[in-house]
């Protein structure tokens, strides 16, 4: 099978800084796909040289196996990008936005899909007002329509929830639920880890252009399982009272192995007739692993 993103030793350097270094990664078809890392990790550089609006300086990048550079107009069908800069044109609506768009592919007959657009990501109210005249929220659900609308078979998403509302959040993610199930493969960069946790079979993790981590979600998070009992109380059975990795007056943090660990906990303070007034577990989570991922190298 064709992987639907394929990347092979690639690099990029911006002067002294290496953006990229020697990053390989397959994305296959159908795939929900995380790329993260913190800022300056190199993920807007990866995706610019996936639009081919940067050129790499060693390896390779196919999309359904057209390569960037010298099949780049066929690899740019195959992809639509949301970009993480609110870039529009002010002079047009958003409904001629859209249609312009769809010329820039050579799509002239696809009214349908435009009006299926602007009902899914909620923009019927505003398809006959100029973009200037927007809100910063709907100008990103226009930059949303704008990837989709050549229908690509694969979708970038770069921060594309940065500072929009809940609404817009749940709007536009129902709707890339639907495109990922109908078989289209989505690579998603965000800061919102609990959104890439719910959404993301397989996660790669970047840091200083290079990945550290890839995997797939299950994995990772059993890579550093643990629970985290958070409590009060005004002692703990001394053995307890060692283990905590916090305390603070009458609050307690302790990590805990398994669910064994918290049984023999409440057994302890029982028997010890020690009052908990407050208990809430954790699980260890994408951010956790992020963290631990992103100190360990």
């Amino acid at each position: 099978m064709t992987a639907a993103v394929a990347i092979r030793g690639l690099e990029k350097s911006f002067g002294t800084l290496k953006a990229l270094n020697s990053v390989d990664l397959e994305v296959q078809p159908g795939e929900f796909f995380g790329l993260l890392g913190p800022n300056g990790a190199g993920k807007t550089t990866l995706i610019s040289v996936l639009a081919g609006l940067a050129r790499a300086d060693r390896g390779s990048v196919t999309i359904l196996g057209h390569d960037v550079v010298s099949g780049f107009r066929d690899a740019r069908r195959k992809l639509g990008v949301v970009p993480q800069e609110l870039v529009f044109d002010p002079f047009f609506t958003v409904r001629e936005t859209l249609r312009f768009q769809s010329g820039y592919f050579g799509i002239t007959k696809n009214s349908a899909w435009i009006e299926e657009l602007l009902v899914s990501l909620d923009l019927v109210d505003k398809a006959d007002t100029n973009m200037r005249a927007l809100s910063g929220g709907m100008k990103r659900r226009v930059l949303v329509a704008q990837a989709l609308v050549h229908k690509p078979p694969v979708i970038v998403l770069d921060e594309p929830t940065a500072g929009v509302d809940v609404e817009l959040r749940q709007t536009l993610w129902a709707f890339i639920r639907k495109l990922n199930v109908a078989g289209h493969t989505v690579i998603l960069t965000t800061h919102y880890l609990e959104e890439a946790q719910a959404l993301c079979g397989r996660i790669a993790m970047l840091k200083q252009g290079r990945i550290v981590a890839l995997d797939t979600m299950p994995r990772l998070l059993d890579r550093f399982r643990a629970l985290s009992a958070h409590l009060r109380a005004p002692a703990l059975p001394e053995q307890w009272a060692n283990q905590a990795s916090a305390h603070r007056g009458d609050t307690w943090t302790l990590p805990l192995k398994d669910y064994g660990d918290l049984e023999r906990l409440l057994t302890d303070c029982r028997l010890s007739n020690t009052p908990l007034t407050d208990l809430r577990l954790e699980a260890t989570d994408l951010e956790d692993v992020f963290l631990r991922i992103m100190e360990a190298h």
